[in-house]
């Protein structure tokens, strides 16, 4: 993370990774969260910077926590 965005990104693939985890799509994400669909897509692409509410919301409708969706997913960890 060594620029301002670097969180984005790692919100981005954390969003995405328990998203697919759960077997849903990011249509039955964005219903769940109350969101529009291209909005779930711009958050999981790293093109939009989410407020914490909706990291609320996202992380309420992937069954974990908003911290969780902030740690950086490191390769090789189980």
């Amino acid at each position: 993370m060594d620029d301002e965005t670097g969180i984005v990104d790692v919100v981005a693939e954390a969003v995405r990774k328990a998203r697919k985890g759960l077997g849903l799509s990011q249509e039955d994400l964005a219903l769940e969260a109350g969101l529009d669909r291209t909005y779930v897509s711009q958050v999981e692409r790293g093109t939009r910077n989410c407020t914490i509410i909706v990291l609320a919301r996202l992380a309420k409708a992937l069954k974990t926590t908003p911290d969780r969706l902030l740690v950086p997913h490191r390769k090789g960890r189980a």
